[in-house]
């Protein structure tokens, strides 16, 4: 257990650079079991949740190293089809595995997925993909055991466009026999960026980015070399730290459009934003102003992981602002810990009604989740005196020591144990 302390009242300055996506990487990282040569990652972030997919890869039989950023992987040599419980309770992108397991051995076994603790987030879209292309699933004693020597291509309509549902299908179909077509599939980056790193193996995949994507069964095997994309999420919680402390912050290398609603919600709150080709600054304002509505939804809509973060930035905003969480029926759990530091919010479901207050408090407050806990820290940036985050290995599963970024612009920031 770790904590974060915060001391609060500073205005953070400066630049960043965006680091590569967790929500990335996973994917790629499981992709790479399909890879028919070694394979060179560039730009890894250095996350939990990384470490313990590298840990899966490596109990599959895989060769990983690092190199810096850099992860050397070979999965020639991979044998196992069972993932260990242990592991993939402890990650919910363990579920990524499961379409690679099945286009390299034909058949994969694995435990019902962990990771934060914010809904119930079934993985039956991804059981009906796989089911569609010919693969049998059973449920028994908590594991899931799939059979598919009878991969063949399908057309598959996700009855929502998951994106985790929408990687694994893609994943299994590069292996399957024929075409297959993915319709209402998920447009976010990050599965466009799976499709640029298959194809690079050699897989035939098209369309990602919009509803309908197109793959053709086979691989002409290739090396490969690929930079993970860096990290919207990230960017857009290090932007918001300049929204809530009245800052001036710029993040670098970074693709603009692809935080399009994140920034559409800055400007709404009185941020000055500046884009450019690989480049966003924003200058927060003294104090923000309402938002009148913000409501998560899939790419290209507002980000269920950008709700905390903005969550916090409503607490000390000028009015009442409201947030409709679509996507996970339990994403509100920061609510009552920024109560504890003066925040004041009602919630009633899956919507959240914000009074802003001038000053918030520091405190002895506790992460839940990921982007819960990142939410704290922005919170704890503004308030007068010290907040201890506790409960910090949450916020490390998706941010690469984020003391150390925000130091970097000026915060009053430390880890302790």
């Amino acid at each position: 257990m770790s904590r974060i302390v915060v001391t609060g009242g500073l205005p953070l300055c400066g630049e960043l650079n965006a680091p590569g996506a967790k929500n990335a990487a996973l994917p790629i990282l499981a992709a790479c079991l399909l890879a028919h040569h070694p394979v060179r990652l560039l730009g890894c972030p250095k996350l939990t949740d990384v470490a313990n997919m590298v840990e899966l890869l490596r109990t599959l039989g895989c060769s990983v190293n690092w190199d810096g950023d850099v992860l050397n992987i070979d999965s020639r040599s991979a044998q196992c089809h069972e993932m260990p419980e242990h592991l993939s309770k402890a990650l919910r992108s363990s579920i990524f595995l499961l379409g690679p397991m099945i286009g390299k051995f034909k058949r994969a076994v694995a435990n019902f997925p962990g990771g934060c603790d914010i809904g119930v987030r079934p993985i039956d879209l991804h059981i009906a993909a796989l089911n569609a292309l010919g693969v049998s699933i059973e449920e028994s004693h908590g594991s899931i055991i799939c059979e598919g020597s009878n991969l063949k291509g399908a057309a598959i309509h996700l009855d929502y466009p998951s994106v985790g549902a929408t990687e694994n299908a893609i994943m299994a179909a590069v292996a399957a026999k024929g075409e297959t077509t993915i319709q209402n599939a998920a447009r976010e980056p990050e599965v466009v960026h799976l499709q640029e790193f298959l194809c690079k193996l050699g897989y035939t995949v098209n369309g990602a980015g919009s509803s309908t994507i197109y793959i053709k069964g086979g691989c002409t095997p290739k090396t490969a070399e690929h930079r993970i994309m860096a990290d919207r999420i990230v960017a857009g919680t290090y932007l918001c730290a300049a929204a809530i402390t009245a800052g001036d912050i710029t993040m670098r290398g970074i693709v603009p459009e692809q935080l399009g609603s994140i920034v559409g919600k800055l400007k709404e709150c009185g941020c000055e934003v500046i884009t450019e080709s690989e480049l966003i600054r924003v200058k927060g304002p003294k104090r923000p102003r309402e938002l009148k509505r913000v409501e998560t939804m899939p790419y290209p809509g507002f980000p269920t992981d950008m709700q905390a973060q903005i969550f916090a930035l409503c607490t000390i905003a000028d009015g009442t602002s409201m947030i409709v969480e679509n996507v996970f029926e339990n994403r509100f759990r920061h609510a009552s810990e920024l109560a504890r530091m003066g925040a004041e919010s009602c919630i009633n479901g899956r919507i959240a009604v914000i009074r802003g207050v001038k000053t918030l408090t520091g405190t002895r407050v506790d992460a839940k989740d990921l982007r819960g806990g990142a939410a704290l820290v922005l919170a704890g940036l503004r308030a007068e005196g010290e907040t201890e985050v506790c409960g910090a290995e949450h916020i490390s599963r998706g941010y690469e020591a984020i003391e150390t970024a925000l130091s970097s612009l000026g915060a009053k920031i430390r880890r302790e144990p």
